[in-house]
């Protein structure tokens, strides 16, 4: 339900400002058209003024192929990135090609980019109009360039945008092949030096390697010296020695513990004899012949003997074969030791040796890479050069026109039409402009609102604005139906109230600053007093100005309020009969600039004392409250007090300091009368009585 009572305030500001901006155009309306028309006027006369200006357009192709020596298709793949193609929009705006095209087309004589002094023209100044007139852009994400040239010729546009386009790949195929051409004799000079540098690095690393003995290349297997090499195998030998001395001496150790344990019987090598076991066999044989023969003959018998001593000669050959087995052992053992250690030795002095050289080997290395990374330098700079000598006998061109500009039918430039609509915006916004300004800048109250919002006080009546030359006084008397008259009416019944229960019968009629009105309405209040039938009295009390004579239409002369405050004369000489009936007036003869007070020591509440009892009201016409002291006195002397706010003019600190100063001296602020005010103001409509929609009611003003 919240929700359905606040959707409409938006719409209720807008509203507000739609009908402000309205209302400010209902009333400056002339002024806002004069401003339309002179703008649009100067606008349409300018443009119309302008010369055309033809753009032709010549388009570029950028190939971004690279080198045809490229060894595989990813090197082939075209890539341009958008840095190199801002690079080459650069290029077709270089000074140095503006230079050549104006030398070309003599345009240093040329009214379009020559100065219009008849000044002979710098080449930096036509090179600069030359560049002016040209624009380069890529199209999309595509590699083709757009170049555009203006002119007020559209020949001449078509012809330097060719100009352009031709130049920049003449240029760049002569810059290509001349670069080409200067890497390839650089190249060249470069290999020379390089072979040179190749060969004797070279052959320094061959002489160090033969003077240390360094029989390999370091970049082989086999790399090292002499040394090295010895080194391997003799290592092999010493182990294989040092393992065969070792099973020697396992050898002999064991042989020596069986023969400890069982004689030499036990030794395995023994066992394993054939000698040996070929003795053993016969002594088995001669054994059995001995038990034979010892059986038949008995121990003496010479059979006997000789089967014995048979006997002992195989035991002693046995013993000295074992004997000779187990003096074989040992050196086999001693032999092997002294292998081991000749080898062991022989090692020991090529370690020694091979320290000396390992210097000698890591500078041969170093002497050699140096030699590979000059020999792939070099092979890297023969691979440079035969590209450079490719590029430079086929000079492809990495860019071509793809199409020419023609010359343009229409012009380019200006576009009427679209400037001629914003000129009309233009006009329209400086009008608006303008008007808000103003209206702005009047810092004025304007709304029956925004006087009660700010003031506090209510809006008494809104007397609208009369046509220049009119006394706005009279109008009431020659146009008692008009809407000036009415607003005097809905004063007087505000002021008065409904009911005739306590009327305030002094009224006082002021401002808070001069020219707002004031005098005019408290006149014209007056008079509407007496015309409704009651007895009326207005009291010039701005001595000051005394304009009032000026304004009412019956003649005024003899003595005047001054003279009566004075006591010079009496108020019934100088009260006289006003231009209505049942009004009288008590007028100022001259203003009054002395310094004496003529309303104080009670003279000025006596004198309203006095007249109280012979009219029905009496209107005070005060002068200004700021600025001015007489007005606030008087002020608190009237039952009720209407202050007079000038529309769109009367500030409103001015306007609410005026009514807190009222309240302060006890006076009786009723309200505020807003006049001057324009009557298709809305502030006229804020008492809704707007003019259109009570036309029939009035009578023009």
């Amino acid at each position: 339900m919240e929700g359905k009572l606040r959707a409409p305030e938006p719409d209720a500001r807008m509203g507000d400002v739609v009908a402000r901006v309205s209302d400010a155009l209902r009333r400056r309306w002339m002024l806002f058209i004069g401003i339309v028309s002179a703008v649009t006027l100067i606008g349409v006369l300018a443009v119309a003024s302008m010369p055309p200006h033809y753009t032709a357009a010549a388009r570029i192709r950028l190939d971004p192929s690279r080198s045809p020596l490229a060894g595989n298709a990813q090197a082939q793949r075209a890539e341009l990135t958008p840095e190199a193609i801002d690079t080459e929009v650069m290029a077709l705006r270089s000074p140095e090609l503006a230079q050549a095209i104006t030398a070309a087309h003599n345009l240093r004589a040329d009214p379009e980019f020559a100065p219009a002094n008849g000044t002979a023209a710098s080449g930096h100044a036509v090179t600069a109009a030359l560049l002016s007139h040209l624009t380069v852009d890529r199209e999309a994400m595509a590699y083709v360039l757009q170049l555009r040239f203006t002119s007020a010729d559209p020949l001449k546009a078509a012809a330097l945008a060719n100009a352009f386009a031709e130049g920049y790949i003449d240029r760049r195929m002569t810059n290509r092949v001349g670069t080409a051409e200067r890497q390839s004799a650089w190249f060249r000079q470069r290999l020379d030096e390089l072979g040179r540098e190749v060969m004797e690095a070279e052959a320094s690393a061959a002489d160090y390697r033969a003077r240390a003995g360094i029989v390999h290349s370091s970049a082989g297997p086999g790399a090292g010296t002499i040394s090295d090499q010895q080194v391997a195998p003799l290592a092999s030998s010493l182990a294989s020695a040092e393992s065969d001395a070792a099973a020697a001496r396992s050898n002999l150790a064991a042989a020596r513990a069986q023969v400890a344990r069982g004689g030499m019987d036990a030794v395995s090598e023994v066992l394993g004899s054939v000698v040996i076991a070929d003795l053993r066999r016969q002594r088995a044989e001669v054994l059995r012949a001995r038990g034979e023969i010892d059986a038949r003959y008995g121990e003496r018998h010479p059979e006997s003997i000789r089967v014995a001593n048979q006997l002992a000669s195989l035991d002693g050959q046995i013993d000295a074969e074992a004997q000779r087995v187990i003096g074989s052992l040992q050196a086999s053992a001693a032999a092997a030791e002294a292998r081991a250690g000749s080898l062991r030795a022989s090692l020991d002095m090529l370690e020694h040796q091979r320290e000396h050289s390992t210097r000698d080997a890591v500078i041969a290395a170093g002497l050699e890479r140096e030699a590979a990374a000059k020999r792939a330098l070099y092979e890297r700079t023969s691979q440079m050069s035969l590209e450079s000598m490719q590029a430079a006998r086929l000079p492809i061109a990495q860019a071509e026109v793809i199409e020419r500009a023609a010359p343009p039918v229409r012009p380019s430039a200006p576009n009427k039409p679209l400037l001629y609509a914003l000129v009309l915006i233009v006009a329209m916004a400086a009008g608006m402009g303008t008007v808000a300004v103003i209206e702005l800048s009047g810092g004025g109250l304007r709304s029956i609102k925004e006087i009660e919002d700010r003031l506090g006080v209510p809006v008494l009546a809104v007397v609208p604005r009369v046509r220049s030359g009119q006394n706005p006084a009279d109008v009431m008397l020659e146009r008692p139906a008009s809407m000036f008259a009415e607003s005097l009416r809905i004063a007087r019944a505000a002021i008065l109230g409904a009911r005739e229960e306590h009327v305030p019968r002094v009224i006082a009629i002021t401002s808070a600053l001069p020219a707002e009105g004031k005098t005019t309405v408290a006149l014209a209040f007056a008079r509407t007093l007496a015309i409704g039938g009651t007895p009326t009295l207005i009291v010039e009390c701005d001595i000051r100005r005394a304009v009032l004579r000026e304004l009412v239409r019956s003649g005024s002369s003899g003595p005047g309020l001054i003279e009566v405050l004075r006591g010079e004369a009496d108020a019934g000489e100088a009260i006289r009969p006003g231009d209505v009936t049942n009004l009288d007036q008590l007028l100022v003869r001259s203003p009054f600039f002395k310094a004496d007070d003529p309303f104080g020591e009670g003279r000025m509440e006596r004198l309203i004392a006095g007249l109280r009892d012979r009219y029905g009201h009496i209107v005070l016409d005060l002068p200004p409250l700021i600025g001015l002291a007489d007005g606030r006195p008087l002020a608190a002397l009237a039952d009720a007090t209407a202050v007079v706010i000038k529309w769109n003019a009367t500030p409103a600190p001015a306007a609410a300091s005026a009514l807190s100063w009222l309240r302060t001296d006890g006076s009786n602020p009723v309200g505020v009368i807003l006049t001057q005010v324009d009557p298709a103001a809305p502030a006229v409509g804020g008492l809704y009585h707007h003019s259109k929609l009570y036309s029939d009611y009035y009578r023009a003003a």
